[in-house]
């Protein structure tokens, strides 16, 4: 097992960290709204499906209870 030089891995991340591209402030504010879009239509979605599931299942357990 070699044993690995630390200044020269100290090297090699400051390198690879140099290629990495971060996003602009405006980009993540924008993904930042994106996301939160997203979930709020996700989260109506699937609160108008369960309500329309609770409805057809109330109106099946009515009709065959009784």
């Amino acid at each position: 097992m070699a044993i690995a030089n630390p200044v020269k891995f100290i090297q090699e991340v400051r390198s690879e960290i140099s290629k990495v591209v971060w996003p602009s402030r405006r980009e993540v504010i924008m993904t930042t709204i994106m996301v939160f879009i997203m979930a709020t239509v996700t989260a109506i979605f699937f609160f108008l499906v369960d309500l329309l599931i609770r409805t057809g299942l109330n109106g099946v357990l009515t009709y065959f209870g009784s």
